[in-house]
């Protein structure tokens, strides 16, 4: 039964600041925390990390899919429909050519625990006698705590990013946690099913997965494994948060906490029977919104604090007092935050057709926000994700489309009241989308339907939504880059 593996990647910069950067990513981590209000959950190390910190209530994906584009958004602060990536990423294995992108991005080979050489080998025995390969090995971030000590007596200023992949349980490939310990923090009986079980009213046909009528993982499944999937995903959160608690404390025991930024987030969502769904693949909030978390010394924590640990291990029933920054905010407002703060110019706006500018952002700064102790709702702030679509009705590709099979795309716009859904026609030769081709649409009004259940998009007068979208949108590249005119 599975787990968790630490994949580190180094790169060494001459910042204009005297801070280390640090940032801490989790594989298909949802907002299952305690600090993001989830009761069940425990996380105290994250916890404890999120009441240092700026903490991003409505933060969301620009794809919900590693294996799209969500990853190449975040890193280059650009959109799909900017860097024309829907069906390739930054990923280990053959889509670096085995490199993990080394030497053009990082300054050293990353470091793979040796628990990575049996990924999809069979090691594990079943009922059956025979040897299955849906085993991947426990293993600890060490070898991150290894680099961290490494730069205890050089002033050289780095940046450390750190992977968890797997901390959760994969539907695909049965990743559990493999120290029942965890699984023990969540007893069968206290685990409860989604709340919104059922495909939402009038979803469009192609999100139905249920009405391709195949065995698992798409048909019915049956609720009492329902409840151990949803076991088993929150006792690997558990167990990623403790990794993730070895790490800070080390920033404290090496005398790293003081002047090093740490960043805490995932790629995308994922969804625990929520609309009947039990993968990432949508535009819904379960599947598009993610942990972010800033750590920043002496800027989101007091100045001048009494000595002592900033990040002491924590036992897993401590929940400090939180407060959150909760107007939208996206993934690709990560690179020009971190530009900034490390005393980078951080890189110009984009033009609204930037595929041939070497360097821009199409996201926001944050860091203003720090300095914030308040913040009301701003009705103008959105964010934006989108999704492909090979076809009208579903299909066995309708979750992973090659880019010469994606015909229609759905851009999706979410704000306080509303998350609103327009499937368009897109022409994969020419990355364009056609604003008058409407093939479905879903509005979901947030106040009475958090869970987005109730579509009412066959209900409502449109013109005014498909006025704002065009004029957030471009024929040639989707939708446009500004979130600020919604």
């Amino acid at each position: 039964s599975l787990v968790c593996r630490c994949r580190i990647y180094w790169w060494f910069k001459t910042f204009l600041t005297e801070k280390m950067y640090f940032s801490i990513i989790a594989d298909d981590l949802r907002p299952s925390l305690g600090c993001y209000g989830d009761t069940l959950a425990k996380s105290p190390n994250i916890d404890q990390l999120a009441s240092k910190s700026q903490t991003f209530l409505n933060a969301f994906a620009q794809v919900t899919s590693c294996l799209r584009s969500s990853r190449t958004s975040l890193l280059t602060s650009r959109r799909p429909d900017t860097t024309r990536v829907y069906d390739f990423v930054f990923h280990p294995g053959i889509a670096s050519n085995h490199t993990d992108d080394y030497p053009y991005s990082w300054s050293i080979p990353a470091y793979h625990p040796t628990s990575f050489i049996f990924e999809k080998k069979k090691m594990c025995k079943g009922e059956d006698g025979k040897l299955h390969a849906n085993l991947t090995m426990c293993s600890e971030c060490n070898g991150a705590v290894r680099l961290l000590k490494t730069r205890v007596s050089d002033d050289t200023p780095f940046f450390l990013a750190v992977g968890f992949h797997k901390p959760i349980y994969h539907s695909g490939s049965h990743r559990l946690p493999s120290l029942h310990e965890y699984l023990s923090l969540y007893p069968i009986d206290n685990m409860t099913l989604a709340l919104d079980p059922d495909v939402p009213i009038l979803l469009p046909l192609w999100e139905d997965v249920q009405k391709l009528n195949i065995s698992f993982p798409y048909g019915p499944i049956p609720k009492d494994f329902q409840l151990r999937i949803r076991q088993h995903y929150y006792a690997a959160v558990s167990y990623m948060d403790s990794q993730v608690g070895r790490l800070l404390s080390a920033l404290d025991e090496l005398g790293l906490a003081n002047n090093t930024v740490v960043v805490f987030t995932s790629d995308h969502g994922w969804s625990l029977g929520e609309h009947g769904e039990w993968a990432k693949y949508s535009n819904f909030d379960v599947a598009t919104r993610v942990p972010l978390i800033f750590y920043v010394p002496n800027v989101t924590t007091p100045s001048g604090q009494p000595l002592g640990y900033t990040f002491p291990f924590v036992d897993i029933f401590n929940k400090p007092e939180l407060s959150f920054k909760k107007n939208m905010v996206e993934l690709v407002d990560i690179f020009p935050t971190l530009s900034y703060m490390s005393g980078l110019i951080a890189p110009e706006p984009c033009p609204d057709f930037s595929f041939q500018e070497e360097l821009c952002t199409e996201g926001d700064n944050l860091a203003y926000t720090f300095y914030q102790s308040d913040e009301t709702k701003d009705a103008e702030k959105v964010a934006f994700s989108q999704y492909p679509r090979p076809a009208d009705t579903p299909q066995e590709n309708s979750d992973l489309p090659d880019l010469k099979d994606i015909k229609v795309m759905g851009y999706s716009v979410r704000c306080w009241y509303y998350r609103y859904t327009l499937w368009l026609g897109f022409n994969p030769k020419t990355f364009q989308v056609n604003l008058t081709d409407v093939h479905a649409g879903e509005l979901y009004m947030l106040e009475g339907d958090p869970g987005q259940d109730r579509n009412i998009y066959n209900g409502t007068d449109h013109t005014v939504m498909i006025r704002k979208l065009a004029s957030l949108s471009h024929v040639s590249s989707g939708m446009k880059r500004s979130r600020r005119r919604a």
